[in-house]
């Protein structure tokens, strides 16, 4: 490859990289802002500065842009959880890193309420088009061995794996989802500290 061919191709993938995160930037600052339904392709484009054909071409669709979006604050919490301080990251006894866990999920939650209805809403649009459920994906299936590894290792007595997927679908029930979308994630959180204090009490953590 020639030199200017290498520079060009340095060049337009420098371009993509900034449009994939205006785009992104934009999107989130519109769903702090607005309803989900009134946060379209066309409107993001717009505010990022970019053609509405650039946003399918880097996302695919509006669901896939709220997807990744996120994924993207999904990732923030994963790093935190492999390489952050304890409670939250390793160090901590398992029921107190479940109890730090479940609070970032809470607050995570409250501060993306918009982007969480919306990243839903785009769940069961996949579900209905035939595309994987919600479990197949990916931050959920982190989230859930991440939950699992820690009741397990508390309560090996107990089916880790089933109980996981019981408190990660609170996140997803309507009178617990419209809360944090109203902001009470503190509420929830101490919730699911009572809870996961009563699950591991027997554990001796």
């Amino acid at each position: 490859m020639r030199k200017n061919d290498r520079m060009e191709e340095r060049r337009e993938r420098a371009d993509a990289a900034r449009n994939r995160q205006a785009i992104l930037r934009a999107a989130e600052e519109l769903l702090r802002r607005y309803p989900p339904e009134q946060v379209s392709v066309e409107r993001v484009a717009a505010a990022a500065g970019v053609g509405k054909g650039t946003v399918f071409h880097r996302f695919g669709s509006r669901a896939g842009l709220v997807r990744e979006l996120m994924n993207e604050r999904a990732r923030e919490l994963e790093r935190a959880v492999a390489e952050g301080p304890p409670p939250l990251g390793p160090g901590a006894p398992p029921a107190e890193r479940l109890v730090a866990f479940f609070a970032e999920v809470a607050a995570l939650a409250a501060r993306n309420g918009n982007l969480l209805a919306a990243h839903e809403h785009a769940v069961l649009t996949s579900r209905s088009a035939g595309e994987q459920p919600r479990e197949a994906h990916p931050t959920y299936v982190s989230w859930h061995r991440h939950v699992t590894g820690l009741i397990a290792e508390g309560r090996p007595d107990v089916d880790a794996d089933q109980i996981a997927h019981m408190l990660l679908g609170v996140l997803h029930m309507e009178p617990v989802a419209s809360r944090l979308r109203a902001g009470e994630h503190e509420r929830l959180a101490a919730s699911y500290a009572d809870l996961v204090r009563g699950l591991m009490a027997g554990s001796g953590s």
